[in-house]
């Protein structure tokens, strides 16, 4: 079995941890809030190059891409030839791919593998993972990885997992203005909100983020779930790859534009369907 260590518990990051550890997998932790890694019957690391000397798979789960491109800075002082590196992150393929670089050179293969399914899916262990990277790599650290996720789709070459994730970020953009749009307007018609989210969730426009967000949103609660602020810094990121092959984003620009004013506001920690807070009537 694969000795693994997991980076960053943060609020995902913790859930799979957990899940990890109720799968026997677990064998070493390191976080930059040591009182997060109390709960853990296993080897508590003061730093992510000390984790890395010690076991076989490495997984990391951190917030920004600086964030990354540091802690696998940090495991290549010490990784041995043969590890494997699996980057649970959301950041650019750039990033991914620097991480890469820096990995292949201690003979580590670096596999870029963002997840989607929010806090819940974390916990549960019900993510959907998209990889890229080395194939071989993979599928010696799947079994580890089906603890956390349901389903893990290979993409393709390194990079390809967070371009995966960018479309997923997109899209989730776009949901999430039109079920916040089209909520505002059922209110604004005087309709009974329940029903309204009862019905369309059985119908051709239904989706997860109507029947988990709908309606806690039409009752002003707006507790994470996916946090604004972290939705707005993805978003950024497929603004730049955008960018890049000179393609446009007019829904992902609006988006970032309004998750700005309530960051503003100082509604950047709440889920993201504080979105709802612009569209009310």
């Amino acid at each position: 079995m694969m000795k693994t260590g997991m980076i960053g518990l943060g609020a995902m990051g913790l859930g799979m941890a957990r899940n990890l550890a109720k799968a026997g997998f677990l064998t070493a932790v390191y976080n930059r809030t040591a009182a997060k890694t109390a709960e853990f019957k296993v080897a508590v690391f003061d730093s992510p190059e000390a984790l890395a000397a010690d076991v076989d798979l490495v997984l990391i789960c951190v917030s920004a891409d600086q964030d990354v491109l540091s802690v696998v800075e940090a495991i290549a002082l010490t990784v041995k030839s043969g590890t494997i590196v699996v980057d649970m992150s959301t950041v650019s393929s750039e990033t991914a791919k620097k991480a890469d670089a820096i990995l292949a050179e201690k003979q580590v293969a670096f596999l870029d593998a963002p997840v989607s399914g929010g806090v819940e899916g974390a916990k549960n262990g019900k993510l959907a993972m998209m990889v890229g990277g080395d194939l071989e790599a993979l599928e010696k650290a799947r079994p580890v990885l089906e603890a956390l996720a349901a389903r893990i789709i290979y993409m393709g070459a390194t990079g390809s997992g967070q371009a995966t994730k960018a479309v997923n970020q997109i899209m989730g953009a776009g949901i999430n203005q039109a079920v916040t749009e089209a909520l505002a307007f059922a209110q604004a018609q005087g309709l009974a909100l329940d029903k309204v989210i009862d019905v369309i969730s059985g119908g051709a426009s239904g989706n997860w983020f109507l029947q988990h967000r709908g309606w806690t949103m039409t009752q002003g609660t707006f507790a994470p779930g996916f946090k604004l602020a972290l939705h707005h810094k993805d978003l950024k990121i497929c603004q730049s790859m955008a960018a890049q092959t000179g393609f446009s984003t007019p829904i992902t620009d609006m988006t970032i534009s309004h998750y700005a004013q309530l960051m503003a506001d100082g509604y950047g920690d709440e889920d993201i369907s504080a979105l709802y807070r612009l569209k009310k009537p």
